[in-house]
């Protein structure tokens, strides 16, 4: 069992940064051994696949949502149980609820979502 705890988020202007963190408990092997994503959920709108970085047996790489690619920045620091994600040049559009999830695998050239999700963290942008 993995347990993850998201913060970072909160409300900021246009062109504005902020940094979300991703913090396991539990099993930590199974944590750094698989990968862990960030995805995002606004109002009636699906939930969709952020920034992804792999674990140390997972395969696969980094993986960016297009819209996001130039802007944020995922990694992970496995001494500290927590994977980042680097909000720069927030635009209106990525105000979303943003939850990680973990125990991701790369499988048949496709990622294939984790059984462990976290609680989420608002980001609000707006001027």
């Amino acid at each position: 069992q993995v347990q993850l705890v998201e913060s970072g988020g909160g409300s900021v202007q246009p062109e504005g940064s902020l940094e979300l963190s991703c913090t396991a408990s539990g099993s930590i092997s199974f944590f750094k051994y698989y990968g862990v994503g960030w995805y995002r959920q606004a109002p009636e709108k699906q939930r969709e696949l952020v920034a992804l970085v792999p674990g140390s047996i997972s395969g696969g790489n980094v993986q960016y949502l297009d819209s996001v690619k130039d802007r944020f920045a995922i990694s992970r620091d496995n001494a500290k149980n927590t994977v980042y994600l680097r909000m720069n040049s927030l635009k209106p559009e990525d105000t979303a609820v943003y939850y990680c999830n973990a125990g991701q695998r790369f499988l048949g050239g496709v990622w294939q979502t984790g059984d462990y999700w976290g609680q989420g963290t608002q980001v609000t942008v707006s001027s």
